[in-house]
C-alpha cells in the first residue's frame, strides 16, 4: 500500500473524516467524557452488553418479553448517555435529565422482568401502571430517536400515533373505528406486534451479532485486506482505482450496514485515487457513494436486511442470500461498466503496477481473513443450524482465525475494544427498530397498511406498471433521511402489500421496495450518501447526487426486471431459463451503461443512445421475442461501432 505515490494532503485525514461523518450522519454525534471514570464505566457498560447478547446466543435467551425488554431498556441506557439531547448541549458531561430517562428506561425493563406472569397475563386489559410504563416507554424511544436521527422518524411516528387516536375522523378508505390510548399502548407495548415486535426481535438476535461480527472482522483487518485485494486486482486496469473503490466499498457495506460511514472511511482513500487517476470529483464521489449504498443489496449480509427479510417473510435466510445474490451483481455490473466505459472515453489509465501491492502478497498477509466469511456462508447455507448460533460461531471462529498471523493478530484489548464497539455501533440501528416498532403497531392496529396497498393499487388502476411505479417513488419518500433499516421495515409494511395484492410474489415485492428504501441515500434532494462522498471529493454535492443516480441507473431498472422476470431471483426457475435470463440482463445492463455514458468503442449519437436504451428496456421480461429484439439492437449497436471505428482509422 505505501508504494501508491499519493500526496498527504490529497489523503482525507481523520479528523475531516469524522467532521464529514458527524455533518451527514447524526449517528456519529456520540459523547467523549472528559471524566475519565465516566468514559471508563460507559466502555465497561458497553462491553457487559455485547456479552449478554454473545453469551445468550449460545445458551438460549430469556422469555421473549423480558430478552426484547431488556435489549431495548439496554439501548436506551446508551443512547442517553452517549447522545446529547441538543447540538448545543455538552458533548463532555452527561446532564441531570440523561441519568433521569436511563432510569426511566430501565424501570421499564425491570417491571417486565418483576412482574412478567402478570404482565402477560393483562394482555388485552392493560392496568394503570401498564399504561403509565407503555407510555413512558414510548417517549423514552421517541427522544431517543430524536437524539440518533433527528426529527424525520420520530415526526412520521407521532403522525401515527394521533392517527390511532382520531382516525375515525379520517375520510374514506383511511377511516378506522378509532382507539383511546390505553388500546394503543396495549398494542404497542403489551403485544408483541409494536416496539417489542420482529424488528426488536431482529435487532436483538441477528442485528446485534452480525454488528459484533463486523467490528471483529474490523479489528483483524479486514477492511484492509478489502482495499489491498481491490487495488491488486483491479488497480492497474483502465480505470483502476474506480473499480477499487466499487469492489471494496460493496464487500465493506454488506457487512457494516452503513452507507454513509462506508462512503467517508473508504471514501477517503479511494476518492482520492480517483481524482488523481484523472475522475472528476463528482464522478468520484459518486463512485464511492454508490458502491458504499450497494453494499446493503449484496449477500450475505445486506447491512442486516437479510435477517430483517427472512424474519418477516417466514422463509429461511438461505433463501434471501440466494435470491438477491443475482440483482446485486448485476447493480454491480452496471457500475463497473459505466466506470470502463468513462474511463475509455475519457483516455483514463490505472496505477502502474509497480505502485501496487501483489495479489500473492496479500493473500499470504492476511488471506485467511476470508476464512470465517466461507466459515459463516457454509453455516448458513449448508450446515442446518439457526442463524444465531451461526453468527456466535463465526465471531469465535474469526477470532481464532486473526490468530493465525501476526499482522492480523487480535489483543485481547482488541477483543474488549470490538465488544465495546460492536454494542455503540448497534444502538443507532435498535433504536430505530424500536420506533418503528411504533408505526408497525399502530398500522397492524388501525389497517393502514392494507387501506395504503389499496390506496396504490386504486390510483395505478390495477396496471402493474403504473404500480410499480407509485410503489418506487413512495419507498423514496419514506426512505429520505432515514437510516436503511428502518427505511425498509417502514416500506414493506406500508407499500410491498400493494405488489402481493397484484399477484407478485412477496419474496419480490420486498426486494423491490427494499431497493428503493436504500436508493433514497442517493437521490437528490435528501441523499445523505452522495452528500457525504461530495464532502470527501470537494465537489458539489447536488451534481454528485445526480451522478450517482446516472451510474446506479442499472440498479433502479433492476427491480422492475425481477418483478417482471422472476428468474432472476430463482424464483419458479429451471437452471436453463436461469440461465438465459442471467446472460440477456446482463447485457441489458450493458446496454443501459452505453446508453448513460453515449460511449460504446466511440462516441454515440444521442439517437443511437435512446434506441440502445430502448434495446435495454426489452431485456425486461422472460418474453424470448422481446429477448431477441433486445439482441439485435445490441448486435446493430457493435456493428455500427467497428464501422464507424474502421473509417475513422482510414481518415
Amino acid at each position: 500500500m505505501d508504494k501508491i505515490s499519493i500526496d498527504t494532503q490529497d489523503i482525507v485525514q481523520e479528523e475531516k473524516q469524522q467532521e464529514i461523518l458527524e455533518k451527514f450522519d447524526k449517528e456519529s454525534k456520540t459523547r467523549k467524557f472528559e471524566n475519565a471514570s465516566m468514559e471508563k464505566a460507559i466502555y465497561w457498560i458497553a462491553v457487559m452488553i455485547s456479552m449478554y447478547h454473545f453469551i445468550t446466543s449460545y445458551i438460549g435467551y430469556p422469555a421473549t418479553h423480558k430478552h426484547r425488554a431488556l435489549h431495548v431498556a439496554m439501548m436506551l441506557f446508551l443512547t442517553f448517555f452517549l447522545y446529547p439531547a441538543r447540538s448545543k448541549s455538552s458533548r463532555k458531561k452527561a446532564h441531570w435529565y440523561d441519568y433521569l430517562f436511563a432510569a426511566l428506561s430501565l424501570s421499564v425493563a425491570a417491571y417486565v422482568w418483576v412482574d412478567y406472569v402478570g404482565f402477560i397475563n393483562r394482555m388485552g386489559m392493560p392496568n394503570t401502571l401498564d399504561i403509565i410504563m407503555g407510555t413512558i416507554l414510548v417517549v423514552m424511544v421517541l427522544e431517543a430517536s430524536r437524539r440518533i436521527s433527528g426529527w424525520p422518524l420520530v415526526i412520521l411516528s407521532l403522525l401515527f400515533i394521533a392517527y390511532g387516536l382520531f382516525g375515525q375522523n379520517m375520510p374514506g378508505i383511511f377511516a378506522h373505528r378509532g382507539y383511546n390510548w390505553a388500546k394503543l399502548i396495549n398494542h404497542i407495548f403489551i403485544n408483541t406486534e409494536g416496539i417489542y415486535g420482529t424488528s426488536v426481535n431482529v435487532a436483538a438476535s441477528y442485528i446485534f451479532l452480525f454488528i459484533l461480527f463486523g467490528s471483529i472482522m474490523n479489528k483483524s483487518g479486514m477492511g484492509q485486506f478489502f482495499n489491498d485485494i481491490a487495488l491488486a486486482l483491479a488497480g492497474h486496469t483502465k480505470g483502476g482505482p474506480a473499480k477499487v473503490a466499487v469492489i471494496a466499498s460493496g464487500f465493506l457495506g454488506s457487512i457494516n450496514g452503513s452507507a454513509v460511514a462506508n462512503v467517508v472511511t473508504t471514501g477517503a482513500f479511494t476518492i482520492p485515487l480517483m481524482k488523481k487517476t484523472g475522475y472528476s470529483k463528482e464522478f468520484a464521489g459518486s463512485v464511492e457513494a454508490s458502491a458504499s449504498v450497494g453494499g446493503q443489496l449484496l449477500p450475505p449480509i445486506m447491512g442486516a436486511a437479510a435477517f430483517i427479510m427472512a424474519e418477516m417473510l417466514g422463509i429461511k435466510y438461505g433463501v434471501i442470500v440466494i435470491s438477491a445474490a443475482i440483482p446485486a451483481l448485476m447493480y454491480y455490473f452496471g457500475i463497473i461498466v459505466q466506470v470502463q466505459l468513462r474511463a475509455s472515453k475519457n483516455n483514463l489509465v490505472g496505477i502502474p503496477k509497480e505502485q501496487l501491492p501483489k495479489v500473492k502478497d496479500v493473500m499470504k498477509a492476511r488471506g485467511h481473513l476470508i476464512l470465517p466469511i466461507i466459515f459463516l456462508l457454509y453455516m448458513l447455507l449448508f450446515s442446518g443450524r439457526t442463524v444465531i448460533f451461526s453468527a456466535f460461531l463465526t465471531i469465535v471462529v474469526t477470532i481464532a482465525v486473526s490468530m493465525i498471523k501476526k499482522e492480523t493478530r487480535m489483543s485481547v484489548k482488541d477483543i474488549i475494544d470490538a465488544f465495546n464497539e460492536g454494542a455503540k455501533s448497534t444502538v443507532s440501528v435498535a433504536i430505530a427498530c424500536a420506533v418503528v416498532g411504533i408505526i408497525i403497531g399502530i398500522v397492524s392496529l388501525t389497517g393502514f397498511g392494507l387501506n395504503m396497498a389499496n390506496a396504490i393499487i386504486q390510483i395505478g388502476k390495477s396496471n402493474l406498471l403504473a404500480t410499480l411505479f407509485l410503489t418506487m417513488v413512495t419507498c423514496m419518500i419514506l426512505g429520505m433521511g432515514l437510516p436503511s433499516i428502518p427505511a425498509y421495515l417502514i416500506t414493506a409494511t406500508m407499500a410491498a402489500p400493494a405488489l402481493i395484492q397484484l399477484g407478485i410474489p412477496a419474496l419480490a415485492a420486498h426486494m423491490f421496495v427494499f431497493y428503493y428504501a436504500m436508493f433514497a441515500n442517493l437521490t437528490p434532494p435528501v441523499a445523505l450518501a452522495s452528500f457525504a462522498a461530495a464532502g470527501v471529493s470537494g465537489g458539489d454535492p447536488m451534481k454528485t447526487g445526480y451522478q450517482s443516480v446516472r451510474l446506479a441507473l442499472a440498479g433502479f431498472i433492476v427491480p422492475y426486471m425481477f418483478v417482471y422476470n422472476n428468474s432472476l431471483l430463482l424464483i419458479d426457475t429451471t437452471p436453463l431459463l436461469a440461465i438465459r435470463v442471467v446472460i440477456t440482463s446482463l447485457i441489458g445492463v450493458f446496454m443501459i451503461g452505453i446508453a448513460t455514458e453515449g460511449y460504446f468503442l466511440t462516441p454515440i449519437s444521442k439517437i443511437f443512445r435512446v434506441i440502445v436504451f430502448a434495446g435495454s428496456l426489452m431485456m425486461i421480461t422472460e418474453s424470448l421475442y422481446q429477448d431477441i429484439i433486445g439482441l439485435g439492437i445490441f448486435v446493430l449497436i457493435i456493428v455500427a461501432q467497428k464501422i464507424k471505428v474502421k473509417k475513422t482509422a482510414q481518415a
